[in-house]
């Protein structure tokens, strides 16, 4: 499950514009500090014991020489982001939106676009995340960061598939600081639901040497954190029922299957960074940086899944009215027949399948990334810049064990069912024994049972999953840059080469016992109450029944059992190898003059894709080799006005292009030629293209303070879908057989689009206004800091079968998000309270009505409290609170659009929920040191 939402620390936040070439954004931070500070000696000056205010000045500083728009998490006076990872730290500014699993944020949207038009980067270098063009930033910790900086509008310098924005992570430096340095923290927490514990800590040190003529500096740093929790959920899918023909069927979508996933989880972060910068002299600067982050998460989820469809068959097509009074002794299941006084929302269902599910799982995601930098000047106004860098990607999706559980064909030994779905923050069963009457199919309810393992659930499969993707990206760099005088105004002239290559390779083995003979040889008993534990349900959603959890150690001994009996065997039509290779040339100017700058160019990039797979065309399995290539081109321009000294005025106009996922490139196909179909991988799919210009007026409030409007819009061509669609290609004609004409299921392009909106922001503090309004010297550590984002976007969803084209959103996009923050910050005091809502959000997009239509997420809220007090200026503790309001995330399917479409009057509402779940608080407290 994914859920958006946002966690406030005790960083300060604002939204910034600067140089693009990040790389170097702890110099250019420097410089633009030292200039803002000799322009205004009024400005505000703040020490070691003022985080927030110290973040706010100097990112305040950088903004008013920046180049193009960006904003910025940036780090206190000592390096400290409070947030644990990049996505949390990240939440709070304006425009971005965070996509959370378990409670925990994972993903980040840019002013509601598509998460994966974000791309991620370190220290100006992109990466592939493990999972591939969908950044995840939840296996990356804060620790590693000096500055978090997301880039809005898109420069020439940047790759091409960066559509909405980049995030760069600007790694920590020893020229960061004076001379030796360490700072370490410790903390300890708890998660209400479960009473889970929570650790973490974190430690960086460094130093600089004076080496001959120059000068050394070397850091390094590592992090841990881990935390448990349990999970409340529950899950119904529902479906359009064949079967149901009687009137008003047009707008009855059946839940055929309930469950809930009951989830133990350990999470694990660990990071281990070094870099080492040696400056010979005042025009030469070498780097050499490695930084390598884990991610864990071992999972035990116990799923237990009603199967209420199973016996949807003996329903039998009519079209005529009938009563609906209830009927207790029904021919029929009851499953989607309303003459039983079964409706969707309420009703019971005789003789179920329970599909249980024990499931322990082991993923692991790292990034292993090294990089290898040089900055040079010479002449009297050249500089070049070179970088090379290897990163290994890793996503282990490996399942030590999963039994499937599942009742026998007896219906007299299944569960009656008894279902409330009327409320959307419930999903309410009652289960009976089943009671057989006169006749094969007739039956009642009988006893109401709590225990649910007290029915008969012997084992129907074991699987061993090992399944390990890993993407090796090579980069490489060059830029030539020049200053001169160039009508009328200060310019500088960049020229460069990037070549990128991406290698991601899928492996997955699994071993599949499903014989009596099989679980006996690895020790699986035939009774699930001799695998589990006698622990008692550790959430607080009410389930309607007991259950038992799994034993993990059992499985784990079952799991070895069955590695040292059984051999693996290759999913063939998961494995595949998919390489890129982009080749990148741009050339940038940018003029300053009295009363702005301008920076605009092209960037050009040549792709080539190879994937190699294992197909099934008709009888025949063998290997596919798919190439493909293109070239695209990439204009941008930003003019910046200075209205005042105080005020500016930003245009820009940008491009980029997203491309389709490394798995969704493969070359893996099937081919069915009994039912002329094709399914898998599409390599010939074409990259989402978007154009986009942006408007924004910043006033620089004196002495202190930031306040942003702007506007923004972006057109999308050739949106990315997954389709059902006539192949309309020659490729796999083999045999004299003509599949051009087969249906295609898979990714391919879509119709048009675009996205529009505005956003304002806002931070103020009281302190330089304190005697001028008569307010005592306490008071002036009040400040606030507000944003606002407003969206409205649409895209066409082409024409499939007898539903036609209709307008829909973009996939992850809210109309309203805003976060309202305020703080005191004052005699080593520091308070902070956050508060962000989002508007619900787009989450799949239905071809027809089978599955209950679009599916979104409603609409969240969340808050945070974080405090610290620094006891000496070495020495501080800290303590927070997340997720006060303690919301759930809901996830619900809306066919009224579908509805419409086809023609249907609607419902008032027709919203059903699909999935829920809620996390609990989570309270940590700690410690942080600095010398």
């Amino acid at each position: 499950m994914v859920r958006k939402g946002t966690f406030l620390g005790g960083c300060a936040v604002v939204a910034l514009l600067m140089p693009i070439d990040v790389a170097t954004a702890q110099e250019a931070h420097g410089e633009a500090q030292a200039q803002e500070s000799a322009e205004s000696a009024s400005d505000i000056v703040v020490s070691g014991s003022r985080p927030i205010a110290e973040s706010e000045a100097s990112a305040l500083a950088v903004q008013k020489n920046s180049l193009s728009l960006v904003t910025v998490a940036a780090a206190d006076s000592v390096g400290r982001l409070p947030d644990q990872n990049i996505a949390q730290a990240a939440g709070r500014l304006p425009g971005v939106a965070v996509e959370r699993d378990q409670g925990q944020a994972r993903y980040i949207s840019l002013r509601g676009a598509p998460n994966y038009w974000t791309t991620l980067s370190f220290d100006g270098i992109n990466i592939v995340s493990p999972e591939g063009r969908d950044a995840r930033f939840d296996s990356i910790p804060s620790a590693i960061a000096s500055q978090i900086v997301v880039s809005k509008a898109v420069t020439p310098e940047m790759p091409g598939e960066t559509v909405a924005g980049n995030v760069n992570i600007v790694t920590r430096s020893a020229f960061d600081y004076q001379g030796a340095h360490f700072a370490g923290k410790a903390g300890f927490g708890i998660a209400e639901l479960g009473n889970r514990k929570q650790y973490e800590g974190s430690a960086v040190v460094s130093d600089r040497f004076n080496l001959g003529g120059g000068e050394l500096g070397v850091l390094l740093s590592g992090s841990f954190y881990q935390r448990a929790m349990i999970t409340d959920n529950f899950e119904t899918d529902y479906e359009r029922v064949a079967q149901d023909t009687r009137p008003g069927n047009a707008t009855r979508f059946w839940a055929h299957e309930a469950e809930n996933k009951l989830y133990r989880l350990t999470r694990r972060n660990w990071s281990v960074s070094g870099r080492v910068d040696y400056k010979p002299d005042s025009n030469n600067t070498i780097s050499l940086r490695s930084i390598y982050t884990i991610f864990t998460d071992d999972e035990a989820r116990d799923n237990y899944r009603f199967d209420l469809d199973d016996r949807q068959g003996d329903l039998v097509p009519n079209s005529a009215a009938c009563p609906t009074t209830l009927n207790s002794t029904p021919t029929t299941s009851g499953y989607a027949d309303i003459c039983i006084g079964n409706t969707p929302q309420k009703g019971t269902i005789y003789g179920i399948d329970i599909r249980q599910r024990s499931t322990l799982r082991a993923f692991r995601q790292s990034i292993f990334t090294n990089t290898l930098a040089g900055d040079h000047d010479f002449g009297d106004s050249w500089h070049l810049a070179w970088v090379g860098n290897y990163t290994q990607s890793k996503d282990d999706r490996s399942v030590v064990g999963e039994v499937a559980w599942d009742s026998p064909n007896t219906r007299t030994l299944r569960p009656t069912v008894s279902y409330d779905f009327s409320d959307p923050n419930f999903s309410r069963l009652s289960l009976f024994t089943t009671t057989q009457l006169s006749g094969p199919t007739r039956y009642q309810a009988g006893t109401p049972m709590t225990a649910i393992d007290s029915f008969t659930k012997p084992p129907s499969s074991f699987t061993v999953l090992d399944a390990v993707d890993t993407t090796n990206a090579y980069t490489g760099k060059l830029v030539l840059s020049k200053q001169a005088a160039f009508l009328g105004g200060d310019a500088t002239f960049k020229a460069g080469f990037q070549f990128d290559q991406r290698t991601k390779v899928a492996r997955e083995n699994q071993i599949l016992l499903n014989t009596a003979a099989q679980f006996a040889t690895i020790g699986l008993p035939n009774d699930y109450n001799q695998f589990s534990l006698n622990d008692p349900f550790a959430g607080k959603i009410p389930l309607g029944y007991t259950f038992r959890y799994f034993d993990t150690d059992k499985m784990r001994a079952i799991s070895d059992a069955a590695r040292a009996n059984f051999a693996f065997t290759p999913n063939t039509a998961n494995n595949y190898s998919v390489r890129e290779q982009v080749y990148a040339g741009f050339a940038v100017a940018s003029v300053k003059y009295d009363w702005g700058s301008i920076l605009g160019g092209v960037r050009v990039e040549h792709l080539k894709n190879r994937g190699e797979a294992i197909a099934t065309v008709g009888a025949t399995t063998g290997p596919l080799v798919a190439e493909s290539s293109q070239t695209l081109v990439f204009p941008s321009l930003h003019v910046n006005f200075d209205v005042d000294d105080s005020k500016k005025l930003r245009l820009s106009f940008n491009s980029g292009a997203a491309r389709a996922d490394y798995d969704q490139l493969r070359p893996n196909v099937v081919v069915n030629d009994t039912n002329q179909s094709i399914s898998g991988g599409n390599p010939a799919v074409k990259p989402e293209r978007a154009y986009g210009v942006d408007a924004y007026f910043e006033w620089y409030v004196r002495p202190q303070g930031y306040l942003m409007a702007g506007l923004f819009y972006k057109k999308v061509k050739d949106v990315l879908y997954r389709q059902t669609r006539t192949f309309g290609s020659d490729a796999l004609n083999t045999s004299g057989i003509d599949r051009s004409s087969y249906v295609f299921t898979g990714i391919t392009n879509g119709g048009d689009g675009r996205v529009f909106g505005a956003e304002v922001a806002a931070q103020l503090q009281i302190e330089p206004w304190t005697s001028d309004l008569g307010l005592p010297g306490w008071m002036g550590g009040f400040g606030v800091s507000a944003n606002l984002t407003v969206n409205d976007s649409e895209v066409t969803k082409p024409a499939l079968g007898a539903v036609p084209a209709r307008k829909v959103r973009l996939p992850g996009t809210s109309d309203l998000i805003y976060n309202i923050g305020a703080y005191y910050e004052k005699y080593g005091l520091s308070l902070r309270v956050q508060y962000q809502r989002r508007s619900a959000w787009l989450d799949g997009i239905a071809d027809d009505l089978t599955d209950a239509g679009d599916t979104y997420w409603a609409a969240d809220d969340e808050m945070d409290i974080s405090a610290r007090y620094a006891i000496t200026k070495n020495f501080e503790i800290f303590a927070d609170v997340s997720n006060v309001l303690n919301q759930p995330g809901r996830r619900y399917s809306e066919p009224g659009n579908l509805l419409t479409a086809t023609g249907t009057p609607s419902p008032t509402s027709t919203n059903q929920t699909i999935e829920w779940e809620r996390f609990g608080r989570r309270y940590s407290a700690g410690i942080r040191v600095n010398f």
